[in-house]
């Protein structure tokens, strides 16, 4: 696990593997449970029966957001900040979904330092780029370059 502890340290990662997280299922409850919270019932999300019949994927797929929702905990065993004094989501300059993520399959996160921008002399800006990959596939889920400022 890599811990960034200053700027400085958000600096010299940057193209940097941080590492690849634990495999994770995603089955349907996680998917209905995020679609009651979302209220999005598509039923390429929801209804196992017509997605086996109708859907091209044979199954349900998950959510989009669900696998971006699921990014910080993915990747909570890849990296750590030490000695800052907050952290936030700073938003997403890039995502795609290259692969449907079908219930029950495992994913997991692999995550390089993109970029790291000092804002000022106790801010940076560290892009992370968060590669969802799927197991058996040789296309990940998703890549999504997320922006974490860390405030020291």
């Amino acid at each position: 696990m890599k811990v960034i502890g200053s700027i400085a340290d958000a600096e010299q990662a940057v193209g940097e593997e941080l590492g690849v997280g634990d495999w994770i299922v995603v089955d349907q409850q996680r998917i209905d449970a995020f679609a009651d919270i979302t209220e999005d019932h598509q039923w390429i999300h929801v209804d196992v029966d017509r997605a086996k019949d109708e859907s091209p994927y044979g199954a349900t797929i998950a959510h989009g957001f669900l696998t971006l929702s699921l990014l910080p905990v993915l990747s909570s065993h890849n990296y750590r900040f030490e000695n800052s004094k907050m952290r936030v989501n700073y938003g997403l300059n890039k995502v795609r979904f290259l692969a449907p993520v079908t219930a029950g399959s495992r994913v997991r996160v692999r995550t390089v330092v993109a970029e790291a921008v000092k804002v000022d002399d106790t801010t940076v800006n560290v892009t992370m780029r968060h590669t969802v990959e799927l197991d058996g596939s040789d296309k990940p889920a998703a890549v999504a370059d997320l922006i974490v400022r860390a405030i020291f």
